[in-house]
């Protein structure tokens, strides 16, 4: 899980706000999983949100990336209850792109390519279910996909890939101080140290073509 600092704290600010002390229900987050006409949508979970949502939003093609939670049981969970992990929903990012200029497996290629698929309920410094290496697909096609890429990738790595597909039953926008972390918190410690290592990383492996 990540250090206790700061970060924490703002998250327990906002998991207040959620709810008021008559117990009112939670803010709706549940994203609408029908994409704009021309677009489509694909899930993905790789450790960090604010790492994987930088990475994605660079791919050329690429409209957008959300982070939030997915497959797990919990309605509209806040980032203190996936951090706890007790919702058993994974830090997600929901991509919107473009499939005329990049394709689901194309989506799949920058998924392996962009984090270690190797480490169980772990990414980095980050640990727990939360963090697990998850590609939650939305059809059977994007299934097969997915089970292809595994195939593909696993000669790649020294140990055994244990990416878990799952169906995207469900999407949850994450807090608003989440969304675009990396480009609003660039002196952040754990940006400095964690995601841009990683993004940099990226770059120089991903055949894919950038947005710059």
């Amino acid at each position: 899980m990540k250090s206790l600092n700061y970060i924490t704290i703002i998250a327990a600010v906002f998991t207040l706000l959620s709810c008021n002390t008559s117990g009112q229900q939670k803010k709706d987050q549940k994203v609408n999983l029908t994409p704009p006409p021309g677009k489509a949508i694909a899930a993905f979970a790789e450790g960090c949100f604010w790492c994987s949502e930088h990475i994605f939003e660079e791919l050329a093609g690429v409209d957008s990336a959300v982070s939030g939670y997915a497959g797990g049981y919990t309605k509209n969970p806040t980032y203190e209850e996936v951090c706890a992990e007790t919702t058993g929903h994974a830090e997600t990012v929901l991509v919107y792109y473009n499939p005329k200029v990049i394709s689901y497996a194309d989506l799949l290629e920058a998924f392996f390519t962009s984090h270690d698929p190797t480490t169980l309920n772990r990414q980095g410094p980050d640990e727990g279910t939360s963090y697990r290496s998850a590609i939650f697909y939305q059809n059977d096609q994007e299934k097969e996909l997915a089970q292809q890429a595994i195939k593909k990738w696993t000669s790649s790595f020294k140990d055994p890939i244990v990416t878990s597909l799952e169906p995207l039953r469900a999407f949850y926008r994450a807090e608003e101080y989440h969304q675009n972390y990396t480009e609003y918190n660039p002196s952040s410690s754990y940006i400095q140290n964690v995601s841009m290592p990683r993004f940099q990383s990226f770059k120089r492996a991903c055949k894919l073509k950038m947005k710059r």
